[in-house]
């Protein structure tokens, strides 16, 4: 049977290379919320993750960002975790699985990979990725093969970021 319903344009990518101990993250999530409520599914909204080695519980917060993603509930989370930033500084990881309970989480399951190790690979892999493309700190953006910098500023790259949006979005309905 073929399929004869009008093709939907693949959602353009928005990488955002991040790390959970950043305030500058927090404050891009004002950003995340508007630019999910202005695109919706069109836009697909990634965290990539770039742990950054002075702030030494941000590599433990990436990988239990990715349990969270595992039980279903990455983006909440995620900006849970960003809101306690200053409180997983004085508190290290026992933050990641208080905030994974409070969430309704597993949170012994947490504990578990936060111990085994299970999403370091993925963590790796992203600041793997990361370095190759020349990100130095968080936020960093990548769309359409642009990358935005924030770490220093956000002045400015919501718009940025949505007149890029725009034009390839654009060019996917043409």
């Amino acid at each position: 049977m073929s399929d004869t319903s009008p093709a939907h344009p693949e959602p353009v990518v928005l990488d955002i290379w991040c790390e959970l101990q950043c305030p500058d993250c927090r404050s891009a999530l004002d950003d995340v919320h508007a630019l999910r409520a202005r695109y919706g599914d069109r836009l697909e909204i990634r965290l990539r993750h770039f742990p950054l080695e002075k702030h030494k519980h941000a590599f433990a917060a990436a990988q239990a960002a990715e349990e969270a993603v595992e039980q279903g509930q990455g983006w909440p989370y995620i900006e849970a975790v960003l809101a306690r930033a200053e409180e997983l500084d004085r508190r290290g990881e026992a933050v990641l699985v208080d905030t994974a309970r409070e969430l309704g989480l597993d949170a012994e399951e947490f504990d578990v990979a936060l111990i085994d190790g299970r999403h370091i690979l993925i963590v790796d892999a992203d600041q793997a990725e990361g370095k190759a493309i020349g990100v130095t700190g968080t936020p960093t953006y990548v769309i359409g093969g642009e990358r935005l910098d924030g770490g220093s500023s956000q002045d400015g790259l919501r718009e940025r970021i949505e007149e890029i949006a725009d034009r390839l979005l654009a060019g996917a309905g043409a």
